[in-house]
């Protein structure tokens, strides 16, 4: 749910070398519809936690780290590397002496720019940035009928042209659906084709296998050039702990691609409190901790200085059913614990999104998202996953939750600006105009601030009932579901150089032909 030889990057690279790192620049960079840029928060992050709690949490994760250790699976050479910084390895369990995790560490940045290929797009992850991403990971969609079915390619390429338009969507994702159409050993090339070639947001690679990580590396440098991607961050990545306490080898394998190439591992302990973590607050957030610590410790071990990010994806389940739930104040309260944690770490953080538990874009899905996604932003999230689309658990992606979705984004980047304290926000000059027992509606001040002085919904009707039956009395999906059809019929690509995109397209089809389809 929460998922997904760099020789490949040889020859387009080096021909576009002549031109020089700002023509390449230049080449890359397209127009595009109106934006907003990450949010820079103006307002403080919400601290749940005091000195003694925080204290608290972080010696007992310290304890899990070197008493129960964590297990690095199938991955001899990751074994190899903690033995060498001085681990206590006992077959694929390894056990860390007190500090080592938190000093290997010192050397991942607090702060780092993730580099678009539009530069006006790029996006700093960490301090007071907020970036929000859309879903990841589904292998369904409801569909603008009303269909719930398997994704295809062409519903993910529909995704990220949302993602570009959506002003408030600072980032094109990653695994926005799952393509069952294609080969699963294929589908990644086609994944990071189209938000290359449909986007000119900053993206995410694949993660579902070592040499697929590799294929979205190369691709990444096939754009921007070699010595680009060596030195700066181009993609971010997810990798899932397997809790409780486990890093498998097809996440090991990715992690070790990426932080070898200088690009960003979001490491995150996929958590449903009560199966894959203790039922407290306290104790899951002890479990996460630890898993972070060992996990983003590693990407140091591969490449100090590496980008990585502390992540975690919490929830919890019903103790009737078993089934995960959402929005609820348990798994706020581990997000915000977590923020903290992450904080003290000089880690940048991941959490949150707008996630919910509903079948469809209903009233159940709107209180979940809402709860989730204000917890997000408070918390002070670097980087939000899940941030538009997340239907039915994370196992669909919904075309009307993405754009409901999108227009909660845009007033949580309202809410993040803050309380305007210059002359025109004190608005002494028109308090003085209107005097008491009057108005403010024709008064200078409001006809010079009324077109921006308060968020607009793109989906909300504020009608009166009258009204709102004369137009047909829709219901907000209904309005998400136009507004969806007319954004994809308005939908123009962002300009990319043909010879860049000759050169992924050869590369595509070189690594196509070189295996057979499977899709198992």
């Amino acid at each position: 749910m929460d998922q997904d030889n760099a020789a490949g990057g040889e020859g387009a690279g080096g021909r576009r070398g002549r031109g020089g790192a700002a023509a390449r620049r230049a080449a890359r960079a397209g127009s595009g519809p109106a934006q907003l840029p990450h949010i820079t928060r103006a307002i403080p992050a919400y601290e749940l936690l005091g000195e003694e709690g925080l204290a608290l949490i972080e010696a007992n994760a310290e304890h899990i780290l070197e008493e129960i250790g964590i297990e690095f699976r199938e991955d001899p050479e990751a074994l190899d590397l903690w033995k060498q910084a001085g681990a206590d390895v006992r077959g694929e369990r390894v056990h860390f002496p007190k500090g080592l995790c938190r000093q290997l560490l010192k050397t991942a940045p607090s702060v780092f720019t993730q580099h678009a290929r539009n530069p006006e797009r790029s996006v700093r992850i960490g301090g007071d940035a907020t970036v929000f991403a859309p879903v990841y990971g589904p292998p369904f969609v409801r569909d603008l009928d009303g269909e719930r079915r398997y994704a295809t390619l062409e519903d993910f390429r529909n995704l990220v042209k949302l993602a570009y338009m959506a002003p408030a969507l600072h980032h094109s994702g990653g695994t926005v659906c799952e393509p069952v159409d294609i080969a699963v050993n294929k589908r990644h090339l086609d994944m990071v084709y189209a938000h290359i070639r449909y986007s000119d947001k900053p993206f995410m690679g694949s993660v579902t296998a070592p040499e697929r990580a590799a294929d979205s590396v190369a691709m990444a440098k096939i754009v921007f050039g070699d010595q680009f991607v060596d030195d700066n961050c181009v993609l971010i990545n997810l990798i899932n702990a397997n809790s409780p306490m486990v890093f498998d080898g097809t996440m090991l394998g990715a992690a070790k691609v990426y932080a070898r190439a200088n690009q960003a591992c979001i490491v995150s302990p996929f958590i449903l409190a009560g199966a894959m973590s203790p039922v407290t607050v306290a104790g899951t957030l002890a479990q996460i901790l630890a898993e972070v610590m060992a996990g983003a410790a590693f990407t140091q071990l591969c490449r100090p200085g590496a980008p990585v990010v502390f992540g975690t994806f919490a929830a919890s389940i019903s103790m009737q059913s078993g089934a995960p739930t959402f929005g609820t104040p348990e798994p706020s309260l581990v997000s915000y614990g977590a923020a903290q944690l992450a904080r003290r770490l000089g880690l940048p953080f991941r959490t949150g999104g707008s996630l919910c538990g509903s079948k469809v874009p209903d009233a159940q899905a709107a209180q979940e998202s809402a709860n989730t996604l204000n917890m997000t932003l408070l918390a002070g999230t670097n980087f939000a996953l899940h941030s538009a689309g997340w239907l039915e658990g994370g196992l669909v992606a919904s075309y009307e939750k993405f754009m409901i979705d999108a227009d909660q984004l845009a007033m949580m980047q309202a809410m993040s600006r803050g309380i305007d304290l210059s002359e025109n926000g004190q608005a002494m000059d028109a308090i003085t105009e209107v005097g008491p027992g009057s108005h403010y509606l024709g008064c200078t001040h409001t006809q010079k601030n009324f077109q921006t002085a308060f968020y607009r919904s793109t989906v909300a009707d504020n009608n009166s009932f009258e009204q709102w039956l004369a137009e047909g009395g829709k219901r907000v999906e209904e309005r998400a579901n136009r507004l969806c059809r007319d954004w994809l019929n308005a939908y123009e690509a962002p300009a990319l150089d043909p010879a860049i995109d000759e050169a992924l397209q050869v590369f595509m089809l070189r690594k196509k032909d070189s295996m057979p389809d499977a899709f198992g």
